[in-house]
């Protein structure tokens, strides 16, 4: 017996359901229901009440009814020896499919009943309690879709079953032609291939642990355009075949098509073919206007990537896959600074790069947590935020490196080999702080172990020794054979060389993620160990990687404008200038003190240009402070200020770059370097 408080007409009564099947049943639970709470004006309400009774319970026992006369007929079907097996079981699966309605119909109803209960015996006032009531209803619409799509695909199945029936039917009645024959293989090895193929991932997931059931919205192309196309009902039939909608769920997170269930067919994402036409083509006229006024082209690619984001026109449809092609630009970027930097000028400052990133870093972390226990910020946060703008953009240095000093004087440190030097070391502190970071979280929820943080040291320390062993095998055995290789079949045919090229960095880059370093660390590496084969290599490698590079670099600074909000930096532009300046001038102070006492005697005079080089922020300050924000080391505010802080210090990076290389940087390299 199920109790239901129902309030009708101002009449409180208590409905008790007792759901038997015996003659005039419904009409005593209605009659004992209004017997116990008689009330003035309580006729219409015995009457609804009454009837509605009888109504459910008649329609309860038709159900049963049914769902008997479902199950003998599909045993009479399977008794049936008249018909053939598919028939047979063509016909059971389909009684099955109707069975299985008749008994989800019934369960609802009672679902619902219970439903009604939960909410009318809850308190208003009680947020919680209806947020619970809210989640189980929820929960239960979820279970009840995914039952409700899983008998529709099954009707779906039965119909084409019936189809092919009737095709079977009519093929026996008549005499096949040559080509209808070969047709029909065709058709059944097509079914073959297509049931072999299909992975069923929504069967395969829905029940594993993390996997949740939410409603999206599937928008398609004529929504997103306002409507206006033409021939719409051709075009949307072939869309919704093609899978080619996009999806929005209740987040606002977007989807687009990943893995069709039909692999037989291509596809193409055009949202994210149209946001590359949109890019390169407006990156164009604004790289080629800021080359005109003096400024690197750069500057117009990111505003580019202003003008076509969220806060601009808002035309990107696919940010992810934008940014994830720009991502590849940094590798490959990475990859020709290593290139560039041979070991012969790694050993001479490798001394100097590690003691002078990890000293910065100290004193950016030092100064962190001084100024969060004067403003009382949580460690966590100040640890974070400090580490974050410590780093500095190793793919902006290299691009103002380009055609720069390759070397002083014989015994001296020249200021490109320092500088990289030092970024290298950073992009090292990236990976260490990435692993890091799970401790991190885990000291925001107050379980941290204290012995966590010297084992994840510790790991990352044996991670680095795997990957320099690795460096000299392949510099002792592979590297020269392999290049060799690559040359002698890519004589009039430079496409295996890129191919092979390319192969390598994406092999470097596979081996320091597998060890939980910072992939942009194994492109470095990639371009420092065919630095070793001499400068002929070096030389034809760079004419063929180069393009590539500079095309996907534009992606990348374009993917950089796409995070810029200038609304918000006009709303907070005084707070965000003096931050900004202030976290440039202290860099800059920071690194000419720590290179003022560690460089040679000989070689301090180049402890300018380095800390020009240092004074801006890495642009992974986007990733980091996202992952942070996910995982809610910081708060969505001091998320905007490190974005935006990022953003100026990365576009004031040229000015201070120009003013102090043409003051400490001689006139004939100058040209090169600005």
């Amino acid at each position: 017996v199920s109790v239901v408080v129902v309030k009708y007409n101002s009449m409180i009564v208590p409905f008790f359901l007792g759901f038997s099947f015996s003659r005039g049943g419904e009409l005593r639970v209605a009659q004992r229901a209004i017997k116990l709470y008689p009330s003035k004006g309580a006729t219409h309400g015995h009457s609804w009440v009454t009837s509605n009774c009888k109504r459910l319970v008649g329609l309860l026992r038709q159900n049963n009814v049914v769902v008997r006369k479902l199950a003998a007929a599909a045993d009479a079907v399977r008794q049936d020896q008249t018909l053939s097996e598919p028939e047979r079981l063509f016909q059971v699966h389909t009684l099955e499919i109707f069975q299985k309605e008749m008994n989800e119909s019934e369960h609802l109803v009672f679902q619902a009943v219970h439903g009604l209960q939960r909410a009318l015996q809850g308190d208003y006032r009680d947020v919680v309690n209806m947020k619970e009531s809210s989640r189980q209803r929820l929960e239960a619409l979820r279970e009840a879709a995914i039952k409700e799509e899983q008998e529709y695909v099954e009707l779906v199945a039965a119909e084409k079953h019936q189809q092919e029936a009737v095709k079977s039917a009519l093929a026996q009645n008549k005499t096949l032609s040559m080509l209808d024959e070969i047709l029909e293989g065709v058709r059944k090895a097509a079914d073959r291939l297509e049931e072999e193929i299909e992975e069923h991932a929504f069967d395969n997931n829905k029940q594993m642990k993390g996997v949740n059931v939410e409603a999206v919205l599937r928008v398609e192309d004529d929504e997103e355009n306002g409507g206006k196309r033409k021939n719409k009902s051709k075009q949307k039939d072939v869309e919704d075949d093609l899978g080619l909608s996009m999806l929005i769920d209740s987040q606002n997170n977007q989807y687009v098509l990943t893995k069709p269930r039909d692999s037989t067919m291509p596809r193409a994402d055009h949202h994210f073919i149209k946001d590359l036409v949109s890019v390169v083509m407006l990156s164009l006229p604004c790289g080629w206007i800021c080359s005109l006024v003096g400024l690197p082209p750069m500057f117009g690619y990111i505003i580019c990537g202003v003008l076509l984001g969220p806060s601009g026109l808002n035309s990107i449809k696919s940010m992810v896959q934008v940014e994830t092609l720009g991502e590849l630009g940094v590798f490959f970027t990475l990859f020709l600074v290593g290139l560039e930097f041979s070991p012969e000028r790694l050993r001479k400052v490798w001394k100097t790069s590690v003691q002078g990133s990890c000293y910065l870093s100290l004193l950016m972390v030092g100064a962190g947590l001084l100024w969060g226990h004067v403003l009382h910020i949580r460690p966590t946060q100040t640890v974070f935020i400090s580490t974050c703008l410590s780093l500095s953009s190793t793919p902006l240095v290299s691009r103002f490196l380009a055609g720069g000093s390759r070397g002083d004087k014989e015994g001296d440190l020249d200021y490109s080999s320092v500088l990289l030097g030092m970024l290298v070391m950073q992009d090292v502190q990236l990976g260490l702080f990435i692993a890091v970071m799970p401790t991190m979280i885990q000291t925001q929820k107050g379980d941290l172990d204290s012995l966590h943080v010297l084992y994840l040291l510790a790991q990352v320390l044996v991670s680095l020794a795997a990957v320099l062993l690795l460096c000299l095998l392949l510099k002792s055995f592979l590297i020269g054979p392999y290049y060799k290789k690559l040359h002698a079949e890519s004589k009039g045919n430079k496409e295996i060389l890129v191919l092979g090229m390319a192969a390598f960095v994406f092999f470097m880059l596979t081996v320091t993620e597998f060890l939980d370093i910072s992939m942009e660390l194994g492109c470095f590496l990639a371009g420092a160990l065919l630095s070793t084969q001499g400068h002929m290599v070096t030389t034809e490698v760079m004419g063929c990687i180069e393009p590539i590079r500079d095309f996907l670099a534009i992606i990348f600074f374009a993917s950089i404008g796409l995070h810029v909000f200038p609304t918000f930096v006009l709303y907070e532009l005084t707070i965000l200038l003096v931050l900004t300046l202030t976290l440039v001038i202290m860099k800059f102070v920071m690194a000419v003190v720590v290179l003022s006492a560690i460089l040679p005697a000989g070689s301090r005079h180049i402890r300018w240009i380095v800390s020009a080089g240092l004074a801006q922020v890495s642009e992974f300050s986007f990733v980091l402070g996202s992952r942070a924000r996910r995982t809610g080391i910081i708060s969505r505010e001091v998320y905007l200020l490190v974005l935006s802080v990022t953003t100026l210090s990365l576009l004031l990076a040229p000015v201070l770059w120009r003013v102090t290389t043409h003051k400490w940087v001689p006139r004939a390299e100058r040209k090169t370097i600005t």
